[in-house]
């Protein structure tokens, strides 16, 4: 190789900038039909059904003597329930966002470009989980109005106004953020698209059918540190289980779920070929 290869070669790797695999990423996820797919998919879940759980709500009130009967829920919490599932489009799609370019291939020529690798990860993180929070919080939001509007003749409903609120939608949207980089992480781990769906909904959702068979006080002392149990108590603005995780310390240990995800990730990434 020459001084002049060689000086170009310097010249091209200086010209990597976090910032520009960034927008490569932006350009990437955008343009993927899966993106649009899931994301759609996570806010009919959301919002729709967490309409709709609050209709139900309300039809129970009603038939339950009406407002001030023996049916009374955090209204809240109910018109937020669609998150429940929504968390699983949201997996899909965080582990395909890795393991499709494992799976075509195109994983070799983004590391080529970035030959130090840890920038890819950081930038498919950071891209990822801003379009995942993004569109979570606008659904957790409607998803709210909605369902308040649905329970209005109960005279139960919230507004934003109501203790907690807020806390709840936003926190509803970093708990989906969350699980979405926790399948990225695992993507980046397992490459394998079956592997890492199968291993994501075993820890969010076999997980704690596993735990709830355990004798007590076995079985609360494991549940309320899963993923699941500990990041959905952000949801809640009344009834709090004293047993429970408080809804931030919830919240910091699903992030800390992501975050172990993505170190190891980053590990099996820096080591294995691709």
């Amino acid at each position: 190789m020459t001084a002049t290869t060689i000086a170009r070669s310097d010249v091209g790797a200086a010209r990597i900038t976090q910032a520009g695999v960034i927008k490569s990423e932006w350009i990437k996820i955008r343009s993927l039909r899966s993106t649009w797919f899931s994301l759609l998919a996570a806010v009919v879940m959301i919002v729709g059904l967490g309409t709709l759980f609050s209709a139900i709500h309300t039809s129970r009130v009603e038939q339950g003597n009406g407002p001030g009967g023996q049916i009374s829920l955090d209204a809240t919490q109910v018109s937020l329930r669609g998150i429940f599932l929504a968390q699983l489009a949201i997996g899909v799609l965080g582990v395909l966002v890795i393991t499709g370019e494992y799976s075509t291939g195109m994983i070799r020529s983004s590391l080529a470009a970035v030959p130090h690798r840890q920038p890819v990860l950081v930038a498919k993180a950071l891209v990822f989980g801003v379009v995942v929070f993004v569109v979570s919080l606008a659904s957790t939001l409607a998803a709210f109005l909605l369902g308040q509007q649905a329970q209005a003749s109960t005279h139960q409903q919230a507004s934003l106004g109501t203790h907690d609120a807020i806390r709840a939608i936003g926190g509803g949207a970093i708990y989906l953020t969350l699980i979405g980089l926790l399948a990225v992480g695992l993507g980046f781990l397992i490459r394998n698209t079956a592997g890492a769906i199968a291993t994501l909904f075993g820890i969010v959702l076999v997980a704690p059918i596993l735990a709830a068979a355990l004798p007590e006080p076995y079985s609360n002392d494991v549940s309320k540190y899963l993923p699941l149990n500990a990041g959905t108590q952000i949801l809640l603005t009344r009834d709090f289980d004293p047993t429970q995780l408080s809804p931030w310390v919830g919240i910091g240990v699903t992030a800390l779920y992501a975050v172990v995800a993505l170190i190891a990730g980053a590990i099996m990434l820096k080591r294995r070929d691709a």
